[in-house]
């Protein structure tokens, strides 16, 4: 008796003897190639589509989205040439563009001084298309916040969150509208907290930084986190190879200069009136072989370079080559980190104030003055 043929097996003997149209016979086990076209790309079989997941990003954007606008300046300048030989008008219109984010339904928006500094005219434009003449209400040259104010009511608003519980690593969005491209979307993570030294000493912003990308036009607009609350005002930008990084100011900072704003029309900054440099063992070993008075412990630290005549440091009793240790209970290791925490105190109340002086450690008590304003 013959042995038994398995299916298979019969396919393939078949196919060594019949014509190549009965070959196709034996591939109509093998799903995707019955019947395919010449021209097909794939042929890959049908499969249920991804379910749709929860994109925090996108939920988070729908949320803060509708309360970004774009800030439309014009600034009149004097063009000293003007009417002279022909040489154009006395006074030239310079336009400018950034960011801001409503936070009172009766359109009031925060954004960057530096945005709407020395305009004349202020225009502010929702993403629904709405467009209304803005008015500057106030702006803080140091800390570089400004508040807008437009006539109107039911705006969408900008849920604000708190910026002292960000920290390293967390995802952030930032929403502007950076080289005249209205509403864009950067995502990226905060790279650190309370950088002081961001833009140079004397700084008085404890920043965030992030790389999410920000370019001109993004000034003024928010930085918020994965639940959708502003966390920081993105400011500033310095460029690296291959990359740049994003600096924004804390909300909880921004907030603070707001109210001050809508209060008084202007914000109180302290100051004690002293000149500060970052000391380094390499810096105080020179200082202690150049002058005999002053005697510098070879560390890191801040030092105390000048003392203003008459202000709240000399009042105080501090003194040049003091190395201050903390302030308030902040222990500083650099000119910015003293300049925020002295910004932390009020004018006219006491701040303790710890130094090193030669072989003592001291603490004085000063009276912080208001800062004079810039003009």
């Amino acid at each position: 008796m013959a042995p038994r043929i398995t299916a298979p097996r019969r396919c393939a003997l078949v196919g060594t003897v019949l014509l190549a149209g009965l070959l196709a016979s034996c591939t109509d086990g093998f799903p995707g190639r019955r019947g395919a076209d010449p021209g097909q790309v794939s042929d890959a079989p049908p499969s249920a589509g991804l379910q749709p997941g929860n994109n925090f990003i996108v939920s988070a954007v729908d949320k803060v989205g509708p309360a970004v606008v774009r800030i439309d300046t014009v600034r009149r300048v004097v063009n000293p040439l003007g009417g002279l030989f022909g040489s154009g008008p006395s006074i030239q219109q310079q336009q400018g563009q950034g960011s801001g984010f409503i936070t009172r339904s009766d359109g009031v928006i925060l954004t960057n001084a530096h945005v709407v500094e020395g305009a004349s005219e202020v225009g502010v434009t929702l993403p629904d298309g709405r467009s209304f003449r803005g008015k500057v209400l106030g702006s803080d040259p140091v800390t570089d916040v400004a508040v807008v104010k437009v006539a109107a009511a039911g705006l969408p608003v900008a849920p604000l969150g708190d910026s002292a519980k960000v920290r390293p690593g967390e995802w952030v969005i930032a929403i502007g509208n950076p080289l005249g491209l209205d509403n864009t979307v950067t995502a990226g993570i905060i790279s650190a907290v309370q950088r002081t030294n961001a833009l140079g000493e004397g700084q008085r912003v404890p920043y965030l930084q992030t790389d999410a990308a920000v370019n001109p036009g993004n000034s003024g607009g928010p930085l918020i986190n994965e639940r959708g609350k502003v966390i920081g005002i993105n400011t500033a930008i310095r460029k690296a190879p291959g990359a740049g990084l994003s600096f924004a100011i804390p909300i909880n900072l921004g907030r603070q200069i707001a109210a001050q704003i809508l209060e008084k029309g202007s914000a109180s900054h302290p100051y004690i009136g002293v000149r500060l440099q970052s000391l380094t063992p390499q810096l105080a070993r020179e200082v202690n072989a150049t002058d005999a008075e002053c005697r510098l412990p070879e560390s890191n630290g801040v030092v105390v370079v000048e003392v203003m005549p008459g202000s709240p440091a000399a009042r105080g009793g501090l003194r040049p080559c003091d190395l201050i240790e903390k302030v308030d209970q902040t222990v500083v290791g650099n000119p910015s980190e003293v300049q925020v925490a002295v910004d932390q105190g009020k004018v006219g109340e006491a701040l303790a104030v710890q130094v090193q002086r030669g072989d003592r450690q001291l603490t004085l008590q000063l009276r912080p003055a208001e800062l004079p304003r810039q003009n």
